[in-house]
C-alpha cells in the first residue's frame, strides 16, 4: 500500500507539479526534506532520482531540462546542501534552463538561532533566479490558498522565463506522518501565451536599404524554423550568417568556423569586413575574436532578437526585439528585399583563403589535442548529442566539422563546474546516445557527476589529459607570469590519471597516447557495451598551446 505525506503543502504541490506535466525530480536524501522524497517516489508520474552530492545533482537536472525541454524539478534539505545548488542555479539563470528549486527549510523562527542546518534560505537565489518564493506553514492561517497561489505562480514563471525558480519550503516536525489517501484537489486551468508582433514598417525600410547585413547566432538548441528562415535569406547571398559550433544550425553557406575566419583582422579589416546592420540571435558568443571584431566595427544599427535576454555586448544596442527569433524573421520575410549583396561574396572569399590554410596545416600536426579534436570530428557516429566541458574543450571544437550533431556546452556562466554532470544528466533523459569531450580539470573538478545509477550504457566520455588547465597556456597574460607560479596556481600542473575514478564508478576504460593507437581504438570506442565508456587520451608533454598557437598564426 502507498504511502503519502501528511504535510498539506506537499500534498498540493506535487499536486500542481502533476498537473502542469512536470515529471523529472532529482532528490539529494537529507531528514529535512523527507516529506517531499517519500511523497513523490509514492506517485506514479513522477520519475524520480536519487542524486546525493547537490552541487552534481542541481547540473544534473539542468541536463535533463536540456534534453526534455521543459522544467525539472531539484529538492534537497535544509542549510549549506541549497547553497550547493547556487552554481547550476547561476547557469541556468544565464542559459534559459528551467528548473525548479524546492528547498526544505526548518520553520521560519529558527533562522539565525543556530539551530542545525539553518541558515537564510528565504530569497537564496534572488538574484539569479526569476523568482524566489515561500510557502507558509501548514499551522499558519489560510495557508492551503496561500500556498497554492504561490506555487501556481512559481511554476508559471518557470515555463514563462525557462530559468530557474525558487520555493523554499518551512516544514514543522514531525516529518515522517504518512496517509495512505489523498484529498481530491481540483483541476487546474493553464494556458501558454503566445506573443503577438507586428513588425515596424521602419525596421523593414532599415533592412531593405541596408547593404551589409549580418546575422550573429550564439549558443542556442537547435531550431528547424529558424534553420530554414536563415536558409532563405543566405541562399541568395543576401546576408552574412555566422554561427558557432554550438548555434547548432545547419546550411552550407552558414559561415560556422568564426575564429578560423576572423583571425589576424587588421584595422583596415575591421572596416572592410563590418557589417552596417548587425542582428544577434542566442545566448552567449564562444569567440573572443568576434566580440573584439564587432566592437571595433561599431555597426550602425544593433538589433537582438530574444524573449528573455537583451544584452548590449559589442556596445552599439539600438533595438531590443523581446520576441522568438522564429516570429520576428517569419514576419520580416513577408516584406524582406532578398537580393544578393556584394557582402556577402566578400566572406565567401575570405572564406575560402582561410579554409585551405586550415586543411594544409591539419597535414603538418602531431599527435596533440589538436589532433585529436580533429580525429573525434570525423569519428562521432551521427546519431550522438555531443556535450563539451568548458575552456579548451570548447573552443577547439569551434574549429572543426562536427556535422549535424547537436552541440551543447554550459555557456551561461561558461565555468567548469558542472559539465560532467550536465552531460550525464542529458545522457539520462535523451533516447539518443550522448558524448562527452572533456579536459582533464573540468572533469576531475566535477568527478561526482558520474556518481549515480543512471547513466546509460550507449554513454561516452573522451577525456583529453593535457596535465594541466591547459587554456592558460592558450590565452593572452598568464605567460606574462613567473611560470612556476602559472604551473602551480593557474594552470595547475598535474600527473593524474582517470583509469581507477572510472572502474569505481562502472565505467569501461581505454587510455591512449599516441595516434596510431588513437585511431586503432577509435571505432571500436563508439561499439555497444553494457557499460558506459571512457576514453582517456592522454597529451601532457605535447606542444598543445604552442600547435594551436602555431596554427592561429598559420591562417
Amino acid at each position: 500500500m502507498k504511502k503519502y505525506s501528511s504535510k498539506r503543502s506537499v500534498q498540493i504541490l506535487a499536486h500542481l507539479l502533476q498537473q502542469y506535466g512536470i515529471s523529472d525530480i532529482i532528490i539529494s536524501p537529507g531528514s529535512r526534506n523527507a516529506p517531499l522524497a517519500i511523497h513523490f517516489s509514492e506517485i506514479d508520474s513522477f520519475n524520480c532520482f536519487s542524486i546525493v552530492d547537490e552541487r552534481s545533482a542541481a547540473f544534473v537536472g539542468m541536463g535533463m531540462a536540456m534534453s526534455e525541454k521543459k522544467p525539472v524539478v531539484i529538492t534537497c534539505t535544509s542549510g549549506s546542501a541549497a547553497a550547493n545548488y547556487y552554481p547550476a542555479v547561476t547557469e541556468a539563470f544565464y542559459s534559459n534552463t528551467p528548473l525548479l528549486i524546492l528547498t526544505a527549510d526548518r520553520p521560519t523562527d529558527y533562522t539565525d538561532i543556530f539551530d542545525g542546518q539553518t541558515i537564510r534560505q528565504n530569497n537564496l537565489f534572488h538574484q539569479h533566479s526569476y523568482g524566489d518564493f515561500q510557502l507558509l506553514e501548514d499551522s499558519k492561517d489560510d495557508a492551503e490558498n496561500v500556498n497554492s497561489e504561490i506555487i501556481k505562480k512559481a511554476i508559471e514563471l518557470c515555463f514563462e522565463k525557462r530559468g530557474p525558480v525558487h520555493i523554499n519550503i518551512p516544514l514543522e516536525e514531525p516529518l515522517y506522518n504518512l496517509v495512505s489517501e489523498l484529498p481530491t484537489f481540483p483541476t487546474v486551468e493553464h494556458t501558454i501565451r503566445n506573443k503577438e508582433y507586428e513588425i515596424p514598417s521602419t525596421l523593414v525600410a532599415d533592412w531593405n536599404t541596408s547593404q551589409r547585413i549580418m546575422i550573429l547566432v550564439g549558443t542556442r538548441d537547435h531550431s528547424a524554423e529558424l534553420e530554414n528562415q536563415l536558409t532563405q535569406l543566405v541562399k541568395n547571398h543576401t546576408v552574412v550568417v555566422l554561427s558557432e559550433t554550438n548555434s547548432n544550425l545547419y546550411h552550407e553557406k552558414f559561415f560556422k568556423h568564426i575564429d578560423r575566419y576572423i583571425t589576424g583582422f587588421t584595422e583596415e579589416d575591421y572596416r572592410q569586413y563590418a557589417p552596417d546592420l548587425l542582428i544577434t540571435v542566442g545566448q552567449n558568443v564562444v569567440s573572443k575574436r568576434v566580440k573584439q571584431f564587432l566592437r571595433n566595427a561599431h555597426p550602425k544599427q544593433h538589433w537582438h532578437l530574444d524573449e528573455v535576454w537583451q544584452p548590449d555586448t559589442y556596445f552599439a544596442l539600438t533595438q531590443k526585439i523581446e520576441i522568438k527569433p522564429e516570429l520576428f524573421f517569419s514576419k520580416l520575410l513577408n516584406f524582406a528585399t532578398l537580393e544578393p549583396k556584394p557582402f556577402y561574396n566578400l566572406w565567401d572569399v575570405l572564406r575560402g583563403k582561410k579554409d585551405l590554410k586550415h586543411e594544409q596545416y591539419l597535414n603538418l600536426i602531431e599527435f596533440s589535442d589538436f589532433y585529436l579534436f580533429n580525429k573525434v570530428s570525423q569519428s562521432i557516429p551521427e546519431n550522438y548529442n555531443v556535450h563539451f566541458s568548458n575552456s579548451s574543450a570548447i573552443r577547439y571544437a569551434q574549429l572543426f566539422d562536427f556535422g549535424k550533431r547537436r552541440i551543447y556546452c554550459n555557456r551561461g556562466t561558461s565555468g567548469i563546474d558542472g559539465s560532467t554532470s550536465t552531460a550525464m544528466g542529458f545522457a539520462i533523459k535523451n533516447e539518443k546516445p550522448t558524448l562527452l569531450l572533456t579536459g582533464d580539470l573540468s572533469f576531475m573538478y566535477d568527478i561526482n557527476g558520474i556518481w549515480n545509477q543512471y547513466i546509460p550504457p550507449f554513454t561516452r566520455i573522451i577525456i583529453f589529459n593535457n596535465g594541466e588547465g591547459n587554456i592558460f597556456k592558450i590565452i593572452p597574460g598568464p605567460g606574462n607570469a613567473n611560470s612556476n607560479s602559472v604551473d602551480e596556481f593557474i594552470a595547475t600542473k598535474h600527473n593524474k590519471n582517470m583509469e581507477f575514478l572510472a572502474k569505481h564508478f562502472g565505467f569501461s576504460y581505454t587510455k591512449v597516447e599516441d595516434e596510431m593507437t588513437l585511431d586503432r581504438v577509435m571505432d571500436n570506442f563508439f561499439k555497444a557495451d553494457i557499460h558506459p565508456k571512457i576514453l582517456e587520451v592522454m597529451t601532457a608533454g605535447k606542444s598543445n598551446a604552442e600547435i594551436l598557437k602555431t596554427y592561429f598564426k598559420s591562417l
